[in-house]
């Protein structure tokens, strides 16, 4: 509701501000020209420029490090604003320094500006820390110097042999900026005496020296590549030259090549390879910031070696948006925007006539200090603002001016502002007509908010004329406001008039939301949400009771943070009512009652024995998979076997020496099945013997009665006896014996034909038709 109503008014105020008279932007205070950072040379003169556009009279003034420069007889400033300093000092006699910060400042009756800070340093040149190293090379090989200085600005490396400037042109020599002097198939005539020449504003400086002494040729025996020099880790501004460096060795000449960790291109535009493999990146931008690998490989093969380095590329502050001069009635708001760009990332300043901002009640900074929002204007906040955006690669500034819309003949502030408490929810606010200048009113604006919360916080709600009071509703309970009344007309609006101050009535809490959970058969958990609207409460009360009785057990007091109770010890045989209600200091709350039965539960309690079957499932998931697994893959090996041993169909023989053991076997038109001796693929009947008590005989018959279906067979009424019959000779090989017909008969039997096979039966006929077939015989 409150958003609503800020829609509401502030369209309203809208209206109400589109009705002033414009008015025109002032003439602007700002730099046509800025000091930029220089590097000065001891003992010669230094300028720093200055120029400002605006509305004169417009003075401009210098400060080194925010202390402000006086004309003197070392410096003096041009009547355009540029700073001269006649002789440049690093260190003065009494201690000071030409070095520094400088910055312009200009003013005029509008405001005053401060230009960004320019960076100012004397041109040195220190002693070499690094100096070349003498090296022994083979021919063909490849050699390199090196040698480090610092210096302001930057020094310029050259190198000489045996004196003389190394001849540029030889495609074998690379010289890089950094210092490095290298020689790609060393020659012997590449011996002799090395040593750089470091150059700038300041001075000029040479190295030690150091020998190059080129040994027989290059063997012809195989080396693995090797990166003699990697890429070093770099910190360099936009626009500048990186130097990645790479010297790889090895037999044959290994093959240097270039890529970019993250996978991206490195491009082609301001890329160069110097010598053998250094890579040389101009003009460089903030996309070239990255990880550069350099990788030596030998032709031919896959084998490398790589090394790495990381280049950082900063780029100073720059305005994406900048602050923009504003004119504002007086009692309104003002919002400045300042969005600045850089790597790394910059920090925003404001300034209010060249003074650090202070923030307050009504001037507030947001969003990491790129708005600045300036509340109920004041004719003390015309000024002229600036935001400083600043990194360690440079800083920048802008400015703009706010102007305060201030007519004579403006309403003075409304007065009597009382506020009355009405409700709960709802304030009245009551004013009276301002004294003065009350002709050209066309409205009032009602400003309101918390006491607690800042001022920009505020929101606003039109008021008509003729209107001296207004009721504001939907504001909180037991919360404390301030309001204040402008008045407005055409041509601006009058100063706010007294601060009123009032507190909303307090209100029960409203109803919470309850739930019941049923735990077992004697226990109850409530569990309860307080409602959006519940408002200041400080507590709960739990009641609950059996159906049929009058009176309830409670009330059970519970703190204002608990939001569950459980209740234990219940009959399971009645159903319960469960009350519940919040309390404040102004009274209870409406109840919230649920009604729960624990009958249900003690049956499904009986039917069904809880098991923590999905936790146990959970515990036991990895094994029995391993189980199942090895389950089926030793019943795979089984069947192969099976499949082997069975796979062959032999003639099947009784042998005579056994006949008083085993009657004549049972024989179905061309098919002999033998008992006794009988061994397949290995398999004598003996092991048998040895598991068929185990349950494995049921499974073999099964399996010849699948390879041998013409066959029906019986389960055996006494296995155990039949068992104790077979011999217990073991073969090792399968075993055929020949008989005489005479010596034994064959006998057909059939089964009745109400009678049906039996599966799974006995390995063999049964003993009553094994003596039958014997006595035929």
């Amino acid at each position: 509701m409150v958003s609503k109503r800020c829609y509401l008014s502030c369209g309203a105020l809208g209206l109400l501000l589109t009705a002033l008279v414009e008015v025109g932007h002032c003439a602007e205070l700002a730099f046509a020209v800025e000091p930029s950072d220089i590097i000065a040379v001891q003992e010669q003169p230094l300028m720093l420029h200055c120029q400002v556009d605006g509305i004169q009279p417009i003075t401009t003034s210098w400060r080194r490090n925010g202390v402000l420069l006086l004309d003197g007889e070392n410096n003096a400033m041009f009547v355009n604003g540029s700073l001269v300093i006649t002789r440049f000092q690093k260190t003065k006699a009494d201690g000071s320094s030409d070095e520094g910060d400088y910055d312009c400042v200009a003013q005029n009756h509008f405001g005053l500006v401060v230009s960004r800070k320019a960076k100012v340093q004397a041109a040195t040149m220190a002693e070499f820390h690094v100096h070349p190293q003498s090296v022994q090379v083979e021919e063909g090989g490849v050699s390199r110097f090196q040698c480090h200085i610092h210096g302001l600005p930057e020094p310029l490396v050259s190198w000489e042999k045996n004196g003389v400037p190394v001849d540029t042109d030889n495609e074998r020599y690379t010289l890089l900026p950094t210092g490095v002097l290298q020689i790609t198939g060393v020659r012997v005539e590449d011996s002799g005496i090395f040593r750089c020449v470091a150059t700038n504003i300041a001075s000029v400086k040479r190295s030690l020296e150091a020998r190059l002494t080129v040994s027989g040729s290059q063997s012809a025996v195989y080396k693995e590549p090797m990166i003699l020099v990697g890429p070093e880790n770099l910190t360099l501004t936009v626009h500048q030259t990186a130097i990645l460096e790479c010297v790889a060795t090895g037999y044959p000449r290994p093959i240097v090549s270039w890529s970019r960790l993250d996978g991206r291109p490195i491009g082609v535009e301001g890329i160069q390879v110097l010598g053998t493999g250094n890579l040389m990146i101009s003009d460089l931008t903030v996309q070239h910031s990255g990880v550069y690998v350099c990788a030596a490989n030998k032709p031919g093969t896959r084998v490398r070696r790589t090394a790495q380095g990381r280049l950082v590329v900063q780029a100073p502050a720059e305005f994406v948006q900048s602050p923009q001069s504003i004119s504002r009635p007086l009692g309104t708001t003002a919002i400045f925007t300042c969005v600045a760009q850089g790597e790394p990332a910059p920090q925003l300043t404001w300034l209010k006539n060249g003074q650090i901002l202070e923030t307050s009640d009504n001037v507030k900074l947001r969003n990491n200090n790129s708005t600045l929002t300036i509340y109920g204007i004041s004719l003390e906040d015309e000024a002229i603002y600036q935001c400083i955006a600043e990194n360690s690669a440079g800083s920048t500034q802008a400015s703009a001016r706010l102007t305060v819309l201030w007519a004579d003949g403006l309403p003075s502030p409304p007065r009597d502002v009382k506020a009355v408490t009405a409700s709960s929810t709802a304030i009245q606010v009551l004013w009276s007509q301002p004294l003065q200048n009350t002709q050209e009113i066309i409205g009032y604006v009602l400003h309101i908010r918390k006491t607690i919360d800042p001022i920009e916080m505020e929101y606003q709600e039109a008021v008509s004329k003729s209107t001296f009071q207004q009721l504001v509703s939907d504001l909180e309970p037991s919360t404390s406001y301030a309001f204040y009344v402008k008045a407005y007309t055409s041509r601006g609006a009058s100063k706010p008039s007294e601060t009123a101050t009032e507190k909303t009535l307090g209100e029960v809490p409203a109803t919470p939301l309850l739930f019941i959970k049923v735990l077992n058969s004697t226990s109850i958990q409530a569990t309860w949400e307080p409602s959006i609207k519940l408002g200041m409460h400080r507590g709960f009360k739990l009641y609950y009771r059996k159906v049929h009785v009058s009176h309830f057990t409670g009330p059970l007091w519970l703190p204002s943070n608990i939001t569950s109770f459980n209740i234990t010890q219940l009959d399971p045989s009645v159903v319960y009512e469960v009350k519940l209600l919040a309390f404040n200091q102004h009274g209870e709350g409406n109840s919230s009652v649920r009604f729960v039965s624990l009958r249900d539960t003690v049956e499904r309690s009986v039917l069904n024995t809880p098991c923590n079957c999905v936790k146990d499932e959970q515990n036991k998931t990895s094994t029995t998979g391993i189980i199942i697994g090895i389950h089926i893959g030793v019943t795979c090996i089984i069947f192969c076997v099976l499949f082997l041993m069975f796979g062959y169909r032999g003639r099947l023989l009784m042998c005579k020496n056994v006949q008083d053991h085993l009657a004549t076997p049972q024989v179905v038109r061309n098919q002999t099945g033998s008992s006794a001796g009988l061994v397949l693929n290995r398999v004598s009947r003996r092991d048998l013997d040895e598991t068929g008590n185990t349950g494995k005989q049921p499974a073999d018959t099964n399996e010849l009665e699948r390879l041998f279906p013409g066959t029906p067979l019986r389960e055996q009424p006494d296995k155990g006896n039949e068992t104790d019959n077979i011999p217990s000779t073991l073969h090792d090989e399968t075993q055929i014996s020949t008989l005489p017909l005479d010596e034994f008969s064959i006998m057909e039997e059939r089964q009745p034909p109400s009678e049906s096979a039996p599966v799974g039966g006995a390995t063999g006929p049964s003993e009553n038709h094994l003596h039958r077939a014997e006595e035929q015989g």
